[in-house]
């Protein structure tokens, strides 16, 4: 294995991938020889030339910030001696490769490849066929935790289990808080992976199931019922014998042959390293390529960590209105940031940096490689379903239960989700951890459910796409993940405005 990575031809740093110690040798490709100054971590930058105060530093063929000093060859460039270029609300031209997206777009659906998942009577399919519990308003969330506990005493037949999705909202909102709450909660409440829900509402509250009920819209009476437990005389009695009824018609459903094309795959990582851009990131592009090619759909969330990397994305939308509607979500984004009266660059996170990355556009470069190199076909409101094929763009914050659980609303089955620090969670749906490093791997193989540091130890990309691809057929399939082993299943909601 190599000890270190340069990335792109242009860049004026390369990524050490094993630990260096100050007087330590690389060997570029081209016959130059480098020498640490100083020890490196694995993962963080060491530069491959001389660099004056004010100069851009270069990695994966873009800036990545500039020297706030004079670097010498050899030295550790990180967050002491680099800034971000980032600065405030930018204007965008369109400059795309119209050439390349037609030959994109005329590979898309060209392949086939058949799960086994549960077809749903509106013709959507769900990977899972779990009951739900959806709390209308954070005051019947104990109940809603007991009555999951109690009903999966009666799970049989292909049911695989009762889960209480809890939450804080659903009441004492305005304004645009209010409606994501309505939004998100309807959005799970259709949602494919549910063969069943009970909807779960206290009866006071903002968002009652008489207020929810025109944002649900026409549902199946066997499979979503709704209890208002101010109205029951013993809302754990009535709730039980709901959810039995439920189960009883959910138990009856069996896996069946569906086109790869129903699959809808949603895109995040969290607790990024150095390694994250050049292993993890990279090989679920590969993934979210390859989920297009059999008529799927990928959705790319996480607005802030787009910053810096965004006019990729808009040179690859399929036209100038998609393009605008990225501009207008960017842009969105930063003046939300703006009137709370806080930095629009404020990241990475500590754990960013301990591992390696140093500025949000380092940080973008490597997030936005999940998205692959197909068209952005739609761009997607937060709490918005998506009805179009393709890979999308979701407007929700980088928080790792905010923007999982808002892929989930937005159809996702599945969520891949890549990590170089580690992280137990799981959203709604399934949440498949990938490690972008051999070590966590092998520290958290109760997290981890694929090894993206492979690609560090010689194994091809084609070879992990095969593998990762393979995987997330069995998963959609009925294939658990080590989240779902552990019984983990969270949610959250993006809340920006004020709390009554």
């Amino acid at each position: 294995m190599s000890r270190f990575l340069q990335i792109h031809p242009e860049d004026n740093v390369v990524v050490c991938l094993e630990e260096m110690k100050k007087d330590e040798n690389i060997v570029l490709s081209n016959g130059l020889s480098i020498t640490a100054i100083e020890d490196i971590p694995a993962g963080h930058k060491i530069a491959i030339k001389d660099l004056k105060e004010g100069d851009n530093i270069v990695k994966y063929g873009y800036p990545i910030g500039h020297a706030t000093e004079n670097i010498s060859t050899g030295r550790w460039v990180h967050t002491h001696d680099i800034k971000t270029n980032l600065e405030g609300i930018l204007s965008y031209k369109y400059e795309p490769d119209k050439e390349d997206i037609e030959k994109k777009k005329a590979l898309m659906g060209t392949k086939n490849r058949i799960f086994k998942g549960f077809v749903r009577a509106n013709g959507k399919v769900g990977i899972r066929n779990e009951v739900w519990i959806i709390p209308t308003v954070g005051c019947v969330n104990n109940i809603a935790t007991a009555l999951a506990k109690e009903a999966n005493k009666y799970v049989t037949g292909s049911v695989d289990e009762v889960v209480a999705f809890t939450h804080n909202y659903g009441c004492s909102q305005t304004g645009d808080d209010q409606e994501h709450t309505r939004t998100i909660l309807s959005d799970l409440i259709n949602h494919p992976n549910a063969g069943g829900v009970l909807v779960l509402g206290l009866g006071c509250e903002n968002s009652n199931i008489d207020v929810l009920k025109p944002y649900i819209g026409k549902v199946d009476e066997s499979r979503v019922k709704f209890l208002v437990c101010q109205k029951s005389d013993d809302e754990m009695e009535e709730g039980l014998e709901l959810l039995q009824e439920i189960i009883d018609v959910a138990s009856k459903d069996e896996r069946e042959d569906a086109d790869c094309s129903k699959l809808i795959i949603g895109l995040k990582c969290g607790g990024s390293d150095g390694f994250s851009g050049i292993t993890a990131n990279p090989l679920v592009g590969r993934i979210s390529d390859r989920i297009i090619e059999h008529g799927g759909t990928s959705i790319l969330t996480e607005v802030p960590e787009m910053f810096g990397a965004e006019t990729i994305l808009m040179n690859r939308c399929k036209d100038e209105a998609t393009f605008n509607a990225t501009v207008d979500m960017i842009n969105g984004f930063k003046e939300y940031f703006t009137k709370q009266g806080e930095p629009i660059y404020e990241n990475p996170s500590p754990g960013n940096k301990a591992g390696g990355i140093t500025t949000l556009e380092d940080k973008s470069l490597g997030c936005t490689q999940k998205s692959g190199d197909y068209p952005v076909m739609n761009v997607l409101e937060y709490g918005e379903r998506t009805d179009v094929t393709g890979l999308n763009l979701l407007c929700a914050p980088g928080n790792d239960l905010c923007a999982a659980t808002a892929l989930a609303s937005a159809g996702a089955q599945i969520v891949l989700f890549t990590t170089g620090r580690g992280t137990p969670f799981a959203c709604p749906v399934p949440t498949m951890k990938i490690a972008s490093n051999n070590t966590i791997a092998d520290k958290k193989s109760n997290w981890i459910d694929f090894r993206a540091g492979q690609i560090l130890e010689g194994k091809t990309f084609d070879e992990l796409t095969d593998e990762l691809f393979d995987k997330i057929i069995r998963t959609a399939s009925g294939e658990k993940l080590k989240s779902e082993e552990a019984g983990f299943h969270d949610m959250a909601i993006w809340k920006r405005g004020v709390t009554l």
